[in-house]
């Protein structure tokens, strides 16, 4: 995708904004980005390109972006994986809605029928699959 890398370690990013959150998504599918190119990339109507700059400057204040100078500009690129963002943002809301355990997650979703009891037999299957090696 880019030669920029991704930091490494697992840790709790800064929430994000809807806003902030919709900047990101394009970054994580385009790659690197001038505030320009990000603009063009919005549907009709179209941001204006200081807002998205604001966005773009707060995502590197946060930790998830970074930049490179080419020229008078600069080319914003994401430091931090969609991947990380989901198990950060997955941790989060463990942390602040479940007491930090991930059994109540499920016993949650178990009585809000939004898990079947077969769905659990195979979620446990493939954690004792991860497991077994």
């Amino acid at each position: 995708m880019n030669n920029h890398q991704y930091i490494d370690n697992m840790q709790i990013f800064k929430e994000l904004t809807i806003k902030e959150e919709e900047v990101m998504n394009l970054f994580w599918a385009e790659g690197p980005l001038f505030v320009k190119q990000l603009v063009e990339k919005y549907p009709d109507p179209k941001p204006h390109f200081n807002t998205l700059s604001t966005y773009v400057r707060s995502l590197e204040e946060k930790g998830y972006l970074s930049h490179e100078e080419l020229g008078p500009t600069y080319r914003y690129f994401p430091i931090v994986s969609e991947e990380q963002y989901r198990k950060s943002n997955l941790k989060n809301v463990v942390q602040k809605y479940f007491d930090n355990s991930y059994l109540h997650v499920v016993s949650s979703l178990i009585k809000e029928n939004d898990i079947t009891v077969e769905e659990i037999r195979k979620l446990l299957e493939e954690v004792e699959k991860t497991n077994d090696k």
